[in-house]
């Protein structure tokens, strides 16, 4: 007994060192990828007299090539677990980050973030909540809590990290930075820290045919699962890529809405702390309905006085905050440990998809309906989650 005991303890403890530096590393990887042009973006037009659309379409090129790589990915970690998948990841970052901050050109501009893209597919929350169910199936709720809790940060770390490096060594050299970052940091602390354990399925096969089963037993509850993250995901592309000039066409100076955009990490952070403390009471359909609830309750905000702006970004955060634990929590709950891995990459798939494309959706929208014309879209596609959920909520009963 006393030696089972030490094992569960020794146990616990290679647990969080996982979860904290998966954690840790989610932060550089949305940090230095999703939210690199936030700083990046005019440096690089003004040294290079590159448009700048073609600038941050190198971000759309990225996320479609992380839908593309996904699937892939989810059954590459199912075969053969996380550690050499994540890790792999991480060497093509850097490769991107490097060609990125030596192009000349706008084609290898472009190139560099196709090889960003796929690192993406194997680095971020997807390839980390597989790689979590693959090693802890079911207990793995807490861990992917705790991940999504720290990456939480990745704006408030790397916006001021990005911004100090191109202030004081260009643009140029923070790629490089990154890139050494990636390498030198990332790569060795995926190698040490992740463990060497056998998967659920022994071979890529295995996964894959785990995968097809899951789809023919349970093909419709996964279709509108997918609607519902890719419809959310669609949400947070277009308010994340719109929401200061949306804030500013509804009346708010800029100061005063870049001072509410702040609140988004915050509000966030905030409520997958409060997830993480309860959600092992509950199933994480609530979690997923709290979600697009909070969400679709924020957007209807939005078209209300500028009073209640406040109030709107702090439930739209909330609201996006815990449906990024949904994301991975929800479908492991569903399908179980040994199909996630690969099912968490199918999903991925419509996700990046709409993220790449969504900004560029939304600034059509915002060009040809004002803020007003593009918060009524969003208030429908927030409110189309809501009954998807509800949807999901009925055929998931009957499945028991």
């Amino acid at each position: 007994m006393t030696t089972e005991c030490a094992q569960r303890a020794v146990d616990r403890r290679g647990k969080r060192v996982v979860v904290a530096v998966l954690g840790a590393l989610q932060i550089l990887s949305w940090g230095s990828t999703f939210y690199l042009l936030a700083v990046l973006a005019a440096p690089i037009v003004r040294d290079t007299g590159w448009p700048y659309d073609h600038v941050m379409g190198g971000l759309s090129v990225a996320l479609l090539v992380a839908g593309l790589v996904s699937p892939r990915t989810g059954r590459a970690i199912g075969a053969h677990g996380g550690r050499p998948v994540l890790a792999l990841g991480a060497v093509v970052l850097a490769i991107g980050f490097v060609l990125i901050g030596t192009a000349q050109h706008r084609a290898w501009y472009l190139a560099g973030w196709a090889v960003l893209g796929a690192g993406m597919g194997a680095g971020l929350y997807d390839a980390a909540f597989a790689t979590l169910g693959n090693l802890y199936g079911k207990n793995a709720r807490g861990a992917i809590t705790g991940v999504t809790l720290l990456g939480g940060f990745a704006s408030t770390v790397c916006w001021p990290l990005s911004a100090y490096l191109v202030e004081h060594f260009g643009w140029r050299a923070t790629c490089l930075v990154y890139a050494a970052l990636w390498a030198a940091v990332a790569l060795p602390l995926y190698l040490v820290a992740l463990p060497r354990r056998r998967p659920v399925a022994a071979t890529v096969g295995a996964v894959a045919t785990a995968s097809r089963e899951a789809l023919h037993g349970d093909g419709v509850i996964f279709v509108v699962l997918a609607m519902v993250l890719t419809t959310s995901a669609a949400i947070l592309a277009t308010m994340g890529s719109h929401l200061v000039l949306i804030l500013q066409a509804r009346g708010l100076d800029l100061a005063g809405a870049v001072a509410l955009g702040m609140l988004i990490g915050p509000s966030a952070v905030g409520a997958r702390f409060i997830e993480m403390l309860a959600g092992s009471r509950y199933h994480p359909i609530w979690t997923m309905t709290a979600s697009v609830g909070l969400v679709a309750l924020g957007v209807c905000l939005f078209l209300t006085s500028p009073s209640l702006f406040a109030a709107a970004i702090v439930l739209y955060a909330s609201g996006n905050g815990i449906g990024s634990i949904a994301k991975g929590t929800l479908p492991l709950a569903l399908f179980g440990a040994e199909r996630y891995p690969a099912l968490a990459g199918r999903l991925a798939l419509p996700i990046m998809f709409a993220m790449a494309l969504a900004p560029f959706v939304g600034a059509v929208a915002f060009q040809h309906g004002g803020a007003t014309g593009t918060l009524l879209i969003l208030l429908g596609l927030a409110l189309s989650n809501v009954v998807l959920v509800g949807v999901l909520w009925v055929l998931s009963r009957r499945r028991r």
